[in-house]
């Protein structure tokens, strides 16, 4: 069904359209993500399932659940059946993140420190490091191979975590618009630089490096979304949706980072040209306001989801 990614244009990102929807979840999905890759999406939902596709060919291809723990943020390791999974349940107990083989559902391994939620969470792509954000004021570097924490970082609010797509730099989002970057190999010297995103005091619900480590995208709590120069952390373009109560929402680039879509709190997706800063498509998602989206690495595709799925790609693929 998904498309090898090919030049976008304002046209092509215009004529996006639903593919396919999945819409037996028994409750809101949380988290989603893509292989790197292989054709795979993993999702994890409040009903306790994480289910894994095929996004080529639009099929479930696993489900399991997870009712002692629960399943709240998910990402993929590089083995396309393995994922890190964060806990909804039992935080107390301190088993707040499992490494999970879907190949036998079996947790391989636990992690244990966080005493709060996991609100971020993301792996490394050159090695084995991972990185998780939490409630509890910390974001904490691990590395799969090892259960104990390999580094602390302590911060203000809630934090948000991601590495750039060479591995060799990491930001972390936290409260009052303050970003800061951190060489990866050397992060216990502190930040190399801080920036802040002027004007703007809501806490950073989600970032993103572009593919090309030039640009970076922040989504606040408030619905605002900026797309900051990584380098010197200026401002490029800022874009405001509808509030959308009890729902985080997610933006993501596009591969060759030059396009933005995100959801909304009125149930509209949106796509923006970040070159001419300009609005290129808005669409109805049909599935009420988005809690999770992201496009897919090597493919015209995205997914949203709510309390459904959705595949979406160029309209005349559909």
């Amino acid at each position: 069904m998904a498309a090898a990614l090919s030049q976008l244009d304002d046209e092509i990102v215009h004529g996006m359209a639903i593919g396919a929807v999945f819409t037996d979840y028994a409750g809101k999905i949380n988290c989603l993500d893509f292989h790197r890759k292989e054709d795979l999406l993993v999702t994890s939902s409040e009903d306790d399932s994480i289910r894994l596709y095929n996004i080529t060919s639009a099929t479930l291809l696993k489900t399991t659940y997870h009712r002692k723990h629960g399943a709240d943020r998910v990402c993929f390791t590089h083995h396309p059946s393995s994922i890190l999974c964060s806990s909804r349940y039992n935080l107390e107990s301190a088993e707040s993140l499992r490494y999970l083989s879907l190949y036998d559902n079996r947790c391989l391994r636990y992690f244990k420190g966080h005493k709060d939620r996991v609100v971020s969470l993301c792996m490394s792509p050159v090695n084995d490091s991972f990185m998780s954000g939490s409630l509890d004021h910390s974001v904490r570097i691990w590395d799969l191979r090892v259960n104990a924490c390999q580094g602390i970082l302590r911060l203000r609010g809630r934090p948000s975590v991601a590495y750039d797509q060479q591995g060799l730099v990491f930001a972390v989002a936290m409260e009052g618009g303050a970003i800061k970057l951190f060489d990866s190999r050397s992060y216990d010297k502190g930040p190399f630089d801080t920036f802040l995103v002027g004007g703007d005091t809501a806490e950073v619900s989600d970032i993103k490096f572009s593919n090309d480590g030039k640009s970076m995208l922040l989504t606040t709590t408030n619905n605002h979304i900026y797309v900051l120069d990584a380098y010197g952390g200026d401002k490029k373009c800022g874009f405001s949706l509808e509030p959308s109560p009890n729902v985080t929402n997610e933006a993501a680039f596009t591969p060759d980072g030059q396009y933005v879509i995100s959801g909304s709190g009125d149930g509209t997706l949106h796509a923006w040209n970040i070159n001419t800063v300009q609005e290129i498509a808005c669409w109805n998602s049909h599935i009420g306001p988005i809690t999770a989206l992201k496009w897919a690495p090597r493919r015209a595709m995205f997914a949203t989801a709510s309390t459904a799925l959705t595949f979406w790609i160029p309209s005349q693929s559909n």
